[in-house]
Formats: structure tokens, sequence, C-alpha cells
């Protein structure tokens, strides 16, 4: 039976795995809450442990040693050297070679870009892949007038499953491999696990290049949805109309509060500050902003004639605006606009764009008591906008913006070469054992930022918070299921459950129960807390470790069946206007295709010997 301090770790492990699944509570808050509660307990209840038959005190300071854990800072170095990628645009020759190879062959083509995300995922955090590809294949759909949503998702998870090649593939793979070694097992170098590995992700790309385009829904994207466009009309007051002399605030109340005012023009020269109590005048232009529909209304409301570019608006001559253009804006990670409103970021005057509608979870935010203006703009959520070509050019080129059009245009910095140098030599570093990732990534970061691929505010921006705390807590509760015997007692429960069957079949049971954790709670969570139980359970059966450590590896690495898995399956949500339920419909088949692929690959490669005594 398990001594008082191992229940009661358990029980907040429980409690951390319920606090993970809550939306309405931030993850990061969650991963504080659960470890507060941890440190206050040990610190309340002091834990005494044996080593080596000495009896010693558990130290409460050291669940804070998270936080400079090799395995967080060896994320965070990979994730801001990432950013470095996306800023100079070092990946945008891939997007180039893409977009021409649509033209010629969607099918070959679609299965290029699988491999290509696959491939550049085993080296590359997911995130700036997908943030690369996902604006090539909106184009392209939008130019061959195929469905977007055939395509985004198989590219989203073809990067999951690249991800699983090597040790810095993924997150999850950092701390599985880190808390592996923590716990006496022999460190996994870069490429231990790849052939494995690649041979599930052979049978995994398969599925998604030849069955799930089949099996997505079609879903029209919001940019090709002209009904919201905004056009910049003037309301001219004539000598008969009965707006002369009254205040803009009456002529605000006859449109029931819906006309927004963005200037008066009364001469050529001369701007009124649109204030509420301002009168009215004889040649009077009121400048607004808005739908054909709400302009019409505003003209019969307030009794006004309708002009656009001075020339007046009516059946024979519509509203026109040939040099603006829709995009729409997703809210990653690196925005500036993630946690805030469009006010308080002065998006029109900063961006010279004007915000449509935003998007959250696949359909239009219908509910925005203050306006869509103080809207507090969440991570995945899509922004649709409108602006001029020339001003959607330079937020291009600034790459602090996710942004989906119908034009194909990547650009580039001259800092991209000296990027990919810098990559190349901190993979290479780790890979030939020179030194750890941890310390090479970390040169690395050194060198984007004396190199002018990055700056403070773009490695600032780059730091994940909620990664970092799931990260920290995660690692905290692994270390008390470890020192406490929790995660031997609940390995022995797993044991005990699987009594009488093979090998292979508890290998198998522990993938499968890795694969729905990670797609119900954090996948690191997920990974960190497993692993030990892994450990665990191949001593208690006195079995080769390293297979069950790797089950758990792919297992909290098949985050397909929710949108809130993993964090780019909510930019893939957004940009292709998907549902759960699509996620379930591709991703559970899938989930299922890896977990009986590694189910028999891992013993095959691995034999499950007993480890000598």
């Amino acid at each position: 039976m398990p001594d008082p301090h191992a229940i009661a770790v358990l029980a907040l492990t429980f409690v951390a795995l319920l606090l993970f699944t809550r939306e309405k509570i931030l993850l990061q808050t969650s991963a504080l809450i659960v470890l507060c509660l941890l440190v206050f307990g040990f610190s309340v209840f002091p834990y005494h442990y044996e080593i080596d038959g000495e009896r010693k005190l558990f130290k409460t300071v050291n669940f804070f040693q998270g936080f400079g854990h090799e395995a967080l800072i060896s994320v965070c170095a990979l994730m801001i050297v990432g950013t470095g990628l996306v800023k100079t645009g070092a990946l945008e020759p891939i997007g180039h070679l893409l977009s021409r190879m649509w033209k010629h062959s969607p099918s070959v083509s679609l299965l290029t870009t699988l491999l290509i995300a696959a491939g550049l995922s085993a080296f590359i955090n997911n995130t700036p892949i997908v943030v690369l590809l996902i604006p090539i294949l909106v184009s392209v759909a939008l130019h061959t007038q195929s469905n977007p949503s055939a395509l985004l998702m198989p590219m989203g998870f073809a990067s999951l499953i690249g991800g699983m090649g090597t040790t810095i593939g993924t997150s999850t793979n950092l701390l599985v491999v880190s808390v592996a070694n923590d716990l006496g097992l022999p460190k996994m170098e870069v490429f231990d696990f790849f052939i494995p590995a690649l041979m599930g992700s052979v049978v995994g790309l398969c599925f998604l290049w030849l069955i799930a385009p089949r099996i997505l829904p079609t879903r029209d994207l919001p940019l090709t949805d002209a009904s919201s466009r905004v056009y910049t009309a003037q309301l001219l007051v004539t000598e008969e109309s009965s707006a002369v002399g009254k205040t803009l605030e009456e002529l605000i109340n006859a449109t029931k509060g819906q006309l927004q005012v963005d200037k008066i023009r009364r001469s050529e020269t001369s701007f009124v500050v649109p204030l509420p109590d301002v009168i009215i005048r004889v040649g009077d232009k009121i400048l607004v902003h808005d739908t054909p529909e709400q302009l019409r209304l505003y003209e019969a409301a307030t009794d006004t004639v309708l002009y656009a570019k001075n020339e007046r608006v009516d059946d024979e001559h519509p509203l026109k605006n040939d040099d603006q253009a829709v995009i729409e804006i997703i809210i990653d990670q690196r925005s500036p606009l993630l946690g805030k409103t469009l006010q308080s970021t002065r998006f029109i005057e900063n961006y010279k764009m004007i915000a449509l509608a935003v998007h959250r979870g696949g359909g239009k935010v219908r509910e925005m008591p203050r306006g869509l203006g103080y809207l507090r703009l969440q991570l995945g959520d899509i922004l649709l906008a409108q602006g001029s070509r020339d001003d959607i050019d330079t937020l291009k080129l600034e790459h602090e913006f996710l942004i989906l059009d119908s034009n194909i245009e990547l650009p580039q910095s001259k800092k991209a070469p000296l990027a990919i140098l810098i990559m190349f030599m901190v993979i290479a570093l780790a890979a030939i054992g020179l030194m750890p990732i941890a310390v090479s990534s970390v040169i690395g970061v050194l060198l984007m930022l004396l190199a002018g691929c990055l700056n403070w505010n773009d490695i600032a921006r780059s730091l994940n918070t909620p990664v970092i705390m799931i990260v920290v807590s995660s690692l905290a509760l692994g270390q008390a299921m470890t020192i406490t015997g929790a995660s031997e007692f609940v390995a022995n429960g797993f044991v005990t459950a699987t009594a009488g069957a093979s090998g292979p079949m508890i290998l198998s049971g522990l993938i499968l129960l890795m694969a729905i954790f990670t797609n119900v709670v954090s996948n690191n969570a997920a990974a960190v807390i497993g692993t030990p139980i892994a450990v665990s359970i191949a001593n208690s059966l006195g079995l080769n470790p390293e297979p069950f450590v790797l089950a758990v590896l792919f297992g909290a690495n098949m985050s397909y069946a929710t949108p809130m898995a993993y964090k780019t399956n909510l930019l893939i949500m957004s940009a292709g206007n998907y549902t759960f339920t699509d996620f379930l419909r591709v991703g559970i088949p899938l989930t299922l295709i890896m977990w009986l692929s590694y189910s028999v690959i891992l013993p095959l490669m691995y034999p499950l010997s007993l480890v000598p005594a």
C-alpha cells in the first residue's frame, strides 16, 4: 500500500488532469495551482525517504528545479530559434517550390507537402512549419478552387507525425528523454529512435495522403465570403436634408446606435471631430465604413445621400473598392494581438486595416457586448480584416502575423541563409554528441541575436508561458510520484490489471493509454507523468525499460483527436474552418492506425528481454 504522501500525490495528479482540461481556467494558471499545492503540501507535511539505507528529508524547494531543467531550457531555446527561421523567411523557398508544384499535380504536391512538413518537424518545432504552410495551402485552394479543408488538417497532422523522429522533434520528446535519463536510463541521442519512428510515419502519412482528404467535409473559408466586406463611403448632407441642424448624436440614435462615424469633412481642407454634440451643417460629408446593406440603411435613416469616391451610389453605380482586399489574421503565439483588444492595440491606426469579424472555433463570435473592438483575442482566433494591397504587403513583411489571403507572396530577408546556418549548427552539434541540445540551442539563440535575425521582443513573443508552466508543474509532479513511490504503485496496478498478458500486449496498452491522455490533457503532462510509470512497469516485469519509455514518447505525441490536444491544432482549426467533429473524424482513425503500427514495430525493434538481475 502507498503511504499517505503517495496517496496525496496521486490525488493531486488526478486534480491536475482535471484542471488541464478546464477551458475557463488558463492552462498556465492551472499549472501554477498544481505546483503551489504540491509545494504547500510537502512544506506542511515534510516527507522523509530512504536512499542507500539512509533516511533523508525531501527538500520542498526541489520542486522548482523544473525552471532550470535541461528539457525546459532546450524547449524554450528551440522555440526561439524557430522564430528566427520564420522572421527571416528562411523557410520561404520551400513555400515557393510547393506553390509552383501545385499548378502541375495536386496529388503529388499534397504528398510532397506532407513529406516536407514531416521531415522539417523532425528537427524544427512544428509551429513555424505550420505557420509557413498554412498560407501557401490556403492560397493554392483559392487559386485552384479546391477544398482547403482537405489540405490543412493532413498537413498539420503530418507535422506531428514527423516530430516523433528525433529527440528534438517536439517538446514531448525532450521531456520523455530527459525524465528517463533522470531515472537512471542511458541518455538517448538525437537519432536513437529514428528508424521505428520512420516506419510508423510511413503508415500515418499514407493515411493522410490517400484517405483523410476524402473523409473531410468541404468548408468555405471566411475570406471567400464577400457579404461582410466593408466599404468606405460618405453621407452627404444636402440642403433639403432633415439632418441639417441636428446633432451627430441624434443621427446616431436614428440608426439605433449602429452608425459609427470616422470623421466629418466640413470643407476641402478641414475636418470636424465627431463628438456627439456636433451640429450638422449643409454640405457636411460624414465619413463611415460599413457593409453595402448597412450603408443603405444609414442613408435612409439620416436622410442623407450616399457617395463613394465622389460618385453617387445607386443601382447604376454600385459600391466598388478595387484596391481593397480581405485577409485572415490567425492569432498565434507570436501575434502582438494575442490576449489584447483591437482598441488597446490601435489596430486601425497602427496597421491600416479594418476588422470585419472574428471567428472562434470555426464560427463567428456572435456575442460581443462592447463590440468587436473590445473583444479580447485568444490563441487560434481568426480575425477577418480588410485593407489596401500595399498595407497588406507591409504587414506580411513584419513577420509578426499569420496572414491568409489569395495572394501567394512569401517575403524573405537577407538574413535567411544565416538563420538556416545557425539552425543547422544547433542540430549538428547535438547530433554528433559534441554538446547537449540544451547548450547548442542556447548558443543558437545568441548567434541569432548577434546576426540580427531576432531581437529581444521576438524572443519574448517566442516564449510560450503555458508550455513553460505545464512543463515545470509536470516535472514537479513526476518527481513527487517517483520519490513517494506513487509511480511504482500505479505501475503495479497496471501490471495487475494486465496480468497474464504478454509483454507486447502490455506495451500496446501503455501506448493506447498515453494516446488517450494526450488528447484529453496536455501532451507534456502525459509524457512527464507517464515516463516514471513506464519505467516502473518495466522494472516490475523485469523487462528492458527502453521500449516502454518509447511507448510513452510515441503515445504522448498522438495529439490528433481533439483541437485542444496541441497548439497547432487550434491554428489549423481556425484556418480550415473545422469543427470539433472534423478532428474526431480524422484524428480517431489516425490514432488507431499509429497505435497499432507502434504496437507491432516496438516489440520487433526492441525485444522485450529480461533485464539481468
